[in-house]
């Protein structure tokens, strides 16, 4: 038998996700062509988008070119947001790394805004932003960066591997599987539409099958989570801490969601006995 254990729902959901980004739903601003570095207001949020890295028989802009053009709209005199605004860079399938983003948001600090989250459809643009505090969206790059509803059965992404711990505030999502090795800390999340899985210590929320599958699993080597979500199956842990942490992993049973030792769920995932399948 399994020593498994379920675990709560919490007495209240709410949800910081930001709404959806459609950039088939952006037009350029007058005067500025959907191939340049554009600005646009959105929800009280500001929207920097910039070019996609190929564009037909187009020329692609480059660095140089990218990071004068974004200069250049920051410093216009007609300025339409307030200072200290949130920016969500939609970087689409650019490839940025740590230096090139760092340099965007000194650009933004210079004009007091703030950068906090970064659209992408590339894996390497996507680690350096996590890396430096950014929270992410990695997402396919056929998607075109379109938040739409993923059916449950429909392929996912290839896994999302990262090596760092997740401080507070920052936010992963990515439309597969999930492999965080190291920590994530308290007020840090990880949305996934497949499975996650935390080679460290699990501290933050976590919401696997976040496209409405079931199936998705939470895996930890130190399940401590302020919140785990399953799908649309939420439960928040146990009031009392267990004597000694061991390697788990929270799925969907009968009864809502449920925690098991690692060792324990994995001789009853391989098994067809009735006994190993009553949790």
């Amino acid at each position: 038998m399994t020593s498994a254990y379920a675990i709560k729902p919490p007495d209240s959901m709410t949800s910081d996700a930001p709404s959806p980004i459609s950039t088939t739903e952006l037009p350029a601003a007058p005067g500025i062509a959907a191939d340049q570095v554009r600005l646009k207001g959105d929800g009280g949020r500001l929207l920097l988008l910039l070019p996609p890295d190929t564009n037909g028989n187009r020329h692609p802009l480059g660095w140089h070119d990218l990071w004068q053009q974004l200069k250049q709209r920051l410093s216009a005199g007609e300025r339409f947001w307030q200072p200290q605004s949130v920016v969500h860079l939609v970087a689409q399938d650019r490839l940025l790394d740590a230096r090139q983003l760092q340099a965007i948001a000194d650009l933004l600090g210079e004009a007091q805004l703030q950068l906090q989250r970064v659209y992408t459809s590339r894996r390497q643009t996507a680690v350096a932003a996590v890396t430096a505090g950014y929270s992410v969206e990695q997402q396919s790059p056929v998607a075109h960066l379109v938040q739409t509803a993923v059916e449950p059965g429909q392929a996912l992404d290839e896994p999302l591997y990262l090596q760092m711990t997740l401080r507070s505030g920052v936010e992963i999502r990515h439309r597969g599987t999930v492999i965080l090795l190291g920590d994530a800390n308290p007020g840090s999340s990880i949305v996934a539409d497949g499975d996650i899985l935390v080679w460290g210590r699990l501290r933050g929320l976590a919401h696997a099958g976040a496209n409405g599958n079931r199936e998705g699993r939470i895996m930890a080597l130190h399940m401590q989570p302020t919140q785990l979500r399953i799908a649309d199956v939420v439960a928040r842990p146990p009031e009392t801490p267990p004597a000694r942490y061991q390697p788990e992993v929270a799925y969907v049973g009968a009864d809502g969601i449920r925690i098991a030792i690692a060792t324990d769920f994995a001789k009853t995932s391989l098994s067809a006995t009735p006994e190993a399948a009553d949790l």
